[in-house]
C-alpha cells in the first residue's frame, strides 16, 4: 500500500500560479500511473492531468497549456504546476495512483488516494 500526501494548495489571486505536491511513501511508485483530479463544490470529481508509468503525460481540456504534471522518481514525487488560474480552478485537488501504470481519466481505476488540498482562486 502507497500513502500519498498532497501539499501546496492555497488561496491565490486570478492569473496567478501555484504547484501542488504528491509525495509517496511505503514504496517507490515510479511504475504507477499518477493522476490528478478536482472535486469542485456540488460537482463530480473531474480528472485534470495524469502520467503513466512511462512518464508520458496527460491533460483535460480545460487544462492544457496551463497546467503542466511532472514526476521525480528519485524523490517519489508528483508535481502539478498550475498557471493561469481562474476561479473556475478552485477545487479540492487529488493525487491517486494506479498499480499497472497505465493512464486512465476514471477515477473508479485509481487504488490509491490522498486526502486533498484546496486551491481557492479570488477573482
Amino acid at each position: 500500500q502507497v500513502l500519498l500526501v498532497e501539499s501546496g494548495g492555497g488561496l491565490v489571486q486570478a492569473g496567478g500560479s501555484l504547484r501542488l505536491s504528491c509525495a509517496a511513501s511505503g514504496r517507490t511508485f515510479s511504475g504507477d500511473a499518477v493522476a490528478w483530479f478536482r472535486q469542485a463544490l456540488g460537482k463530480e470529481r473531474e480528472f485534470v492531468s495524469g502520467v503513466d508509468w512511462n512518464s508520458r503525460t496527460y491533460y483535460a481540456d480545460s487544462v492544457k497549456g496551463r497546467f503542466t504534471v511532472s514526476k521525480d522518481n528519485a524523490k517519489n514525487t508528483v508535481y502539478l504546476k498550475m498557471n493561469s488560474l481562474n476561479s473556475e480552478d478552485t477545487a479540492v485537488y487529488y493525487c491517486a495512483s494506479r498499480v499497472n501504470g497505465y493512464y486512465s481519466s476514471d477515477p473508479k481505476d485509481y487504488e490509491n488516494w490522498g486526502q486533498g488540498t484546496q486551491v481557492t482562486v479570488s477573482s
